[in-house]
């Protein structure tokens, strides 16, 4: 857990407009400082910065926050990397009240490895640069295959040449270990009987190079393409301590206006379709790095909109990514979350087919992408004949373990409608066949099961999985929660995409609740920092997992699954909350106030704020 005074220690200290400034062109406008909002498209400039009050707002679509809020907004940074960023740019270390001083150190440590390996990746990524403007081969491969100079400059793109040691011109100690951590150079092991501890050699060799970068603009990896014939056409950087594909997009960094300004992301299944499309104007484009989308993917993906369109080719291969695709998605669907499937006609992939048919024929491709609701009954009947009464019965069956990867919400029980219509069934009937039977997940190894995916059958509660099946046949007896901090904590661990809509007054509120509440907390920001928002079904299995570290949490009660909710409930218990820590600052002042002649006015100011709550709370706690 990061202290709360930390926090506001942190926001004195930085400057919002050296920070936006970085991201976004201003220019004075009176007290405050214009420019482009860099959350939607806009021509003329409505997002305002104010220094004074180190505070952003667009009035056009209504973006505001400080300067951690622009951090995790603008580059789709948890709270906790947001935090260590601007510490990084003041010159601070961020504490760790929960840490061991080794585990700091150790902590520290692996940090420093891992700017080691970031700055040799941007040496290099600067060399092969360099290399392409001396290569005329690989700069006509890229002419011909349509793209500009501009374009090869804004993704910075390069070459590595055909030599075998050509990085050894760039590293004054080619035998560097971290050159070999960071997936630039391969060390042949020695064989039985020879001295030394093996050949060095680069990794690529003659191939266009595309760096990839996280959101923050580190080149963490490489993908390499072969100019002629040759295998693999692809060649990908190793997982390192700095890059991991399962995580990490092509493009993401160069898109994240573009997707912004379009309103969703076009996700494909190359480095050049990537360049391509953003020749021809789709700059909202990213990729997966030569592996399936993964549930961690998605959940970036969503950081950044709401809206994913998955672009595949329509052969056998490009469905079965389409299949991967949606089990990873449907864990993190919402009612405000839409997902969609173009598929392309098999003799092309996005860079072809922008070429031979040009951008408003693939702009129209996009417009009619086909909803995840469709897409998931076409998968479930794929290669079934619908027509007897078994091929439906096996339609459903393999449809409810993908409809039981959905949150609860008006989607999943639309689907259940469709999905029982298409089966010859009625929806009570469907749901009373499935509510009877345990759900067999996705395959195995699959996003849906690893994410903990909510299974519990259509009569199940918000966020009912399968932990909770024991609790359906064992009801447990309705009680109210014991206190407004326990009740707080109940909802978000049930809604828990409402901790990123609290101010971080609220958040450091609740960090500072008395154990085992503060803990839990403090547990809950961790998780979602690295993970985003959760199911209560995947967040069960992960307290579950966690229970040694908190031990004095008690399960959930029924009563907690079976109440509808709403954020402005959440609301109501934190002024609670509020009231409560005012009245105890109350007292503490007046204690002061003998010794302190401020106190006394601090004392106005705290009975002031606590009375516009207490007016506020008192009509729906009157009725």
């Amino acid at each position: 857990m990061i202290p709360p005074s930390f926090i506001q220690d942190l926001l004195s200290r930085v400057d919002i407009v050296e920070v936006i400034g970085r991201h976004v062109s201003l220019r004075k406008g009176g007290a405050n400082l214009m420019g482009l909002c860099p959350f939607h498209g806009e021509k003329s400039p409505s997002f305002s910065v104010s220094p004074s009050k180190q505070f952003y707002y667009c009035f056009g679509c209504g973006a505001s926050g400080n300067a951690i809020g622009f951090l995790t907004e603008y580059l789709g940074l948890g709270f906790v990397e947001a935090v260590q960023e601007l510490a990084q740019q003041a010159g601070l270390s961020v504490p760790q009240e929960e840490r061991s001083p080794q585990d700091r150190e150790r902590a520290q440590a692996e940090r420093q490895r891992q700017i080691g390996l970031s700055e040799a990746l941007a040496r290099a990524a600067e060399h092969y640069r360099r290399q392409l403007k001396a290569s005329p081969r690989a700069i006509d491969y890229l002419k011909g295959r349509g793209l500009t100079g501009e374009i090869a400059a804004r993704f910075g793109i390069g070459f590595a040449p055909a030599g075998w040691r050509s990085l050894a011109g760039v590293f004054a100690h080619y035998d560097d270990p971290k050159l070999e951590e960071a997936g630039l150079v391969i060390r042949h092991e020695p064989e039985a009987g020879e001295t030394g501890d093996g050949k060095r050699y680069d990794r690529f060799r003659d191939r266009v190079m595309f760096p990839i970068r996280s959101v923050q603009g580190e080149v963490i990896g490489f993908g390499g393409r072969v100019l002629d014939q040759g295998e693999p056409k692809y060649l990908n950087s190793p997982e390192t301590p700095v890059f991991s594909k399962g995580r990490e997009l092509y493009g993401l960094y160069e898109a994240r206006t573009a997707i912004r300004q379009r309103g969703h992301v076009l996700v494909v299944e190359g480095y050049m379709d990537v360049v391509a499309l953003a020749q021809s104007g789709f700059g909202h484009a990213v990729a997966t790095l030569g592996t399936a989308c993964t549930a961690e993917h998605v959940q970036k993906l969503f950081r950044f909109t709401d809206s994913v369109v998955f672009s595949f080719d329509g052969d056998a291969a490009g469905r079965r990514a389409a299949g991967r695709a949606l089990e990873a998605a449907l864990p993190h669907l919402s009612d405000t979350r839409s997902v969609r499937f173009l598929f392309l006609p098999p003799e092309h992939d996005p860079d072809s087919y922008v070429r031979a048919l040009g951008a408003e024929a693939f702009e129209r491709c996009v417009e009619a992408a086909v909803p995840l609701s469709r897409q998931l009954l076409e998968q479930a009947r794929d290669g079934i004949d619908m027509g007897p009464a078994e091929g439906r019965a096996r339609f459903l069956a393999q449809a409810r373990p993908l409809w039981s990867a959905l949150p609860d919400g008006a989607l999943k029980r639309q689907l259940l409608r469709e999905i029982a219509g298409a089966g010859g069934l009625e929806a009570a009937e469907l749901a009373e066949l499935w509510q009877g039977q345990p759900a067999r997940g996705p395959r195995a190894g699959t996003a849906g099961r690893a994410a903990g995916a909510d299974d519990g059958g259509p009569g199940a509660r918000p966020g009912r999985g399968r932990a909770d099946r024991g609790a359906m046949a064992r009801p447990m007896a309705r009680r109210a929660p014991s206190s407004p901090a326990d009740h707080a904590v109940r909802l978000l661990l049930l809604h828990s995409a409402w901790w990123d809509a609290l101010s971080p007054d609220d958040q450091a509120l609740l960090h500072a609740l008395p154990p085992p509440h503060g803990a839990v907390i403090g547990w809950l920001e961790r998780l979602l920092t690295n993970q985003g928002p959760l199911s209560w079904a995947a967040l069960e299995q992960a307290l579950a997992a966690d229970r040694e570290s908190l031990p004095d949490w008690p399960p959930m009660p029924a009563t907690a699954l079976e109440d509808e909710t709403r954020f402005e409930d959440l609301r109501r218990v934190l002024d609670g909350l509020w009231v409560e820590r005012l009245a105890d600052e109350q007292r503490r002042l007046i204690e002061r106030a003998a010794v302190d002649p401020q106190a006394l006015q601090r004392w106005r100011e705290v009975t002031r704020q606590r009375e516009a709550l207490l007016k506020a709370l008192q009509p729906v706690a009157g009725g």
